[in-house]
């Protein structure tokens, strides 16, 4: 069944960032884009790639009005003593959601009850916390920023300009499409 529409779940857990713990719950994700970046656990070897590549990103979705949130089962406490001890972990700036009871795997249906850990699911919410946009691969192969970044731009823009479409490789600023029946057969 689809996610798109679906509201996110009521959740409230800990959070390591900015060399500190906090508590971050549905509440205080309302009223901006928002992108849930699952992984499976810390200390494993495809994740930290993927998260250092959203750390060299962070800028940009700042920029954008987005907040990323990386999600795994694993405590704030083994978040806090992987960025301890991670010279990688250490770029990161944007929250690391402790989700060990799953609540938060589960609301988004990543979880893998068999083993405990959440499926590489990624997840754009807009600021009314409506999923809009999802993918989840293979544990064995990771994610690319920059493309997520390129969909967050995508959604943003069409969000704001409802009678416009972004077409495929579409670019922020790039030419957009407006649906009518003139452009039928002519694309």
């Amino acid at each position: 069944m689809s996610q798109i529409g679906k509201e996110i779940v009521d959740f409230e857990v800990q959070a390591f960032v900015n060399n500190g713990f906090e508590t971050v719950n549905k509440e205080s994700v309302l009223g901006k884009w928002s992108v849930f970046f699952f992984y499976p656990a810390d200390f494993t070897f495809v994740c930290p790639t993927e998260l250092e590549d959203l750390a060299n990103k962070y800028d940009e979705f700042k920029a954008a009005n987005t907040e990323i949130y990386s999600v795994s089962t694993d405590t704030h406490f083994v978040h806090k003593a992987w960025h301890d001890t991670s010279d990688t972990i250490k770029k990161i700036k944007y929250p690391m959601l402790a989700d060990p009871t799953a609540v938060i795997s589960r609301g988004f249906d990543v979880m893998i009850e068999e083993v405990g850990l959440a499926e590489r699911g990624t997840f754009i919410v807009n600021p009314k916390g409506e999923i809009v946009a999802y993918e989840v691969l293979a544990g064995n192969v990771g994610r690319n920023a920059d493309e997520l970044l390129r969909r967050l731009q995508a959604l943003q823009f069409v969000a704001e300009n409802p009678a416009e479409v972004c077409p495929a490789k579409w670019e922020k600023g790039g030419d957009t499409l407006k649906p009518n029946i003139d452009l039928v057969g002519k694309i």
